[in-house]
């Protein structure tokens, strides 16, 4: 038992070590969470079809979010551990390398969108109409996303100062930047979608109209702070002065990074597919599943944060060749990570049929969205259990196994069991939803055995 606690069980130096990271991230998410809660709500108050046509639109957004995310996240790798091996000059092309492939990343989702956006949008309303009208529904979505493109360059430009920042083991600025972001969005939800207070009534369009202002003020507001504080963070001071970036340098990123990319990329596009594999029994399912994502954020933002504070510490104990810290504080990480989810999941599931009571949406969807929480709320400890995992590899550089670990399994996996069980059975979605989990236990012996033969300890700046 002392040998158990010890390996697996923290000090209080620990605990203030990791939410001291970790606690500012929570309290971000959880705020951003919350409030998007609050504007799913308020779309939802229009009515099944114009929350389902956002539904989907920000299902789509989502790949996005995540391309930016793992192509900044593969470079972030020698942020933090170019930060732990204190080379500034490391850091700081870094963070062009991000500045060049954010645009590229950008530009080519705004291309696909413009063009495509229509069919994409049209691939979730295959079903039948329970629930909704599928042309209103499109009508909406469209309208949605002409509006939502102009946030992506605020995004890739927001992610690219608050992804470094956090390498850097500032997790402070970015949530207070979240948090000024959110409240933002909020008002200008209440203003925008109602037509309150002398605004007009625009619907989704001014829930769209909402999330674009917000982002600019999150990127003003991170931009200014840094620029006034260039002291503190000195690896932004100059930073771009010149874009380059050493060609062997880019070459390293690129190796290390784009399977990170790729894997970001595939892995959302997979929760695409299966979103739309759900989809297929009809409105009502998409507008349950709706709901329950938003509530299921709420809850998880305490592992979520866990994986990003094994990122920061467990990146910069790598960098600066202390192995054995970095084993036992990445044990102690995922313990901390599994416990809370199993608390937290607990109570999700206890109060799993209070939140879609406070959608204006039929009994239907309702109860569609209840019994999602609770299959969320059950799966909860695996969840936690693979996201630390996965920053653990990729925390050491090794962004082909994550790849093969992450998106490959979804592709190879989970999609092709819900293809199989929403076209070939008449299983209802939630129970297609929880044996398409069920499935990820695979998943898990695998990142076991990845852990236990320290496949991630890797120094990856050491000249």
């Amino acid at each position: 038992m002392k040998n158990f606690r010890g390996k697996y069980i923290g000090d209080k130096r620990f605990y203030k070590m990791l939410f001291g990271i970790a606690l500012p991230i929570m309290i971000q998410n959880g705020i951003t969470n919350f409030v998007s809660l609050l504007d799913n709500i308020m779309v939802g108050q229009l009515g099944t079809e114009p929350m389902s046509g956002v539904a989907i639109v920000n299902q789509l957004i989502f790949v996005f979010y995540l391309c930016i995310f793992g192509g900044l996240s593969g470079v972030g790798i020698f942020t933090a551990q170019y930060y732990g091996n204190k080379d500034d000059e490391g850091v700081k092309n870094t963070i062009r390398y991000k500045f060049w492939l954010g645009i590229i990343i950008t530009i080519i989702t705004i291309i696909v969108f413009k063009y495509f956006g229509s069919n994409l949008i049209g691939l979730y309303l295959k079903g039948n109409n329970d629930g909704g009208n599928a042309q209103t529904t499109l009508l909406y979505g469209n309208n949605y996303l002409t509006v939502i493109l102009f946030m992506l360059p605020a995004v890739y430009l927001g992610m690219l100062y608050s992804s470094t920042l956090r390498e850097c083991g500032e997790t402070f600025i970015p949530m207070i930047a979240g948090v000024i972001a959110v409240f933002v969005n909020l008002i200008f939800n209440y203003l925008l979608i109602f037509g309150k207070f002398g605004f007009p009534k625009l619907g989704v369009v001014g829930a769209a109209l909402a999330t674009v202002i917000s982002r600019y003020f999150e990127i003003i507001f991170m931009f200014l702070w840094v620029f006034f504080h260039s002291k503190k963070y000195f690896y932004f001071k100059g930073v771009f002065k010149t874009l380059m970036v050493p060609a062997n340098l880019v070459g390293r990123f690129f190796v290390t990074g784009m399977p990170l990319l790729l894997n970001e990329g595939l892995w959302s596009v997979g929760i695409a597919m299966l979103t739309q594999a759900y989809s297929i029994r009809g409105l009502n399912v998409v507008a349950g599943q709706n709901i329950a994502s938003t509530i299921n954020n709420i809850f998880n933002i305490v592992f979520i944060a866990m994986g990003d504070a094994v990122a920061i510490i467990i990146g910069q104990y790598l960098g600066a060749g202390d192995m054995k810290k970095a084993k036992e504080t990445d044990n102690k990480i995922i313990s901390c990570a599994i416990f809370t989810s199993i608390v937290i999941g607990s109570v999700m599931f206890a109060t799993s049929g209070l939140f879609p009571r406070l959608y204006n949406t039929n009994e239907t969807a309702k109860l569609i969205a209840t019994h999602f929480i609770m299959v969320q709320a059950i799966i909860m400890p695996k969840d936690a259990f693979l996201h630390t995992s996965y920053f653990t590899i990729r925390a050491g550089g090794k962004t082909i196994v994550t790849f093969l670990f992450d998106s490959v399994f979804m592709l190879v996996v989970s999609v092709p069991v819900a293809y199989i069980l929403t076209r070939f059975t008449t299983l209802h979605a939630v129970i297609v939803f929880a044996l398409v989990h069920v499935a990820d236990l695979i998943k898990c012996a695998i990142g076991y055995i990845l852990l236990k033969k320290e496949v991630w300890m890797n120094n990856i700046v050491k000249e």
